[in-house]
């Protein structure tokens, strides 16, 4: 049926605006999503191109949906300011921390949001570095909640996490799963939860969910190596620098368990560790930089997989001045 005679047939009483919207609804663009490593660039290249179609920003970053826990996380909340024009941002702040939010509660999340932005007529971004959020909104993984497996979790307790990590890995080549990878278990918490998930999918084939699949246009911000690792350790030093050790001293007395906060990884397991006089402050730096450089070079992996795995991924160079980034994501969103 052509466009014209769908109008025809709206009820009369529908206002122009309505109309107008219903209409902007069925010629929707696709999505876009920008993926990338940590310190690409990704926020402010979304916020930037937001500005100039008029879209709307859904977050994918499994920790910046913590409140509270912005320094670590790097929320960089002020990007979404362009020329004194707020843009429209969604998942960060939903989620108290000390609690484990997951990716059937993100899958959830994000359909809200998609469905929230689209009914408005609006264009939704998609922007993150959590890999496996990002395929699983793409597309549409089958999940169902995964309740906690006590007797399990008894059994492993005590183990190493390089044995934990083998198990996972046995598990996901037995359940042919591309659902966790080593980015998901760098503490042995992390390495339970992620086996706890894949013995239940192997034992409880998911019913179909009802989180289709999204169809987007998939933008990567290329880093070069070498620029990759002078911007993760001169990004530490500026957070350490404005108060992330502070930050983690507020949630530990706001009643946060030290442990908890481990759980999160990076960041808010090494300063933790040194706020509590586990390591010093020297190791703690060390560590740190260490780890954020092995789970950037995990991102990678992640998204090199994606594409093996069927995604078009449209990679740019992170050093180009923004506009030319913009510049050239219009012209693959054109050709699309």
């Amino acid at each position: 049926m052509q466009d014209g005679f769908f109008l025809l047939f709206l009820p009369t009483n529908v206002f122009y605006s309505d109309l107008l919207k219903v209409f902007c609804i069925q010629k929707m663009d696709k999505m876009i999503t920008i993926l990338g490593p940590t310190a690409s660039g990704k926020t402010a290249l979304a916020a930037a191109l937001a500005d100039r179609l008029g879209c709307e920003i859904i977050s994918a970053d499994s920790r910046q949906v913590y409140r509270r826990m912005d320094i670590g996380t790097g929320k960089d909340l002020s990007d979404y300011a362009v020329d004194g024009r707020q843009i429209p941002y969604y998942l960060i702040d939903i989620a108290e921390p000390g609690t484990r939010y997951n990716l059937f509660q993100y899958q959830r999340d994000f359909r809200l949001a998609y469905d929230a932005i689209v009914s408005r007529g609006r264009r939704p971004i998609l922007c993150g570095g959590t890999g496996l959020y990002i395929e699983a909104v793409l597309k549409g993984y089958r999940l169902a909640p995964v309740p906690e497996n006590k007797e399990l979790r008894a059994r492993l307790e005590g183990k190493t996490l390089a044995e934990l990590t083998a198990m996972l890995m046995d598990l996901k080549c037995r359940n042919g799963s591309t659902m966790h990878n080593k980015t998901d278990v760098d503490t042995a918490k992390r390495a339970i939860r992620a086996i706890e998930i894949e013995i239940f999918s192997g034992d409880n084939p998911a019913a179909e969910s009802d989180t289709p699949p999204t169809d987007s246009i998939i933008i990567g911000i290329d880093v070069e190596r070498e620029e990759r690792r002078h911007r993760i350790t001169d990004r530490l030093c500026r957070r350490l620098e404005g108060g992330l050790v502070d930050e983690i001293r507020a949630l530990l007395d706001s009643g946060i368990a030290a442990d908890d906060l481990i759980y999160y990884g990076l960041e808010y397991k090494f300063v933790t560790e040194y706020v509590i006089g586990r390591i010093t402050y020297e190791e703690m730096f060390r560590l740190l930089e260490i780890a954020i450089h092995q789970f950037s070079k995990r991102q990678m992996t992640w998204f090199r997989g994606m594409e093996r795995r069927g995604f078009t991924i449209h990679w740019i160079d992170a050093m180009l001045p923004m506009e030319e980034k913009v510049a050239e994501i219009l012209k693959i969103d054109r050709n699309k």
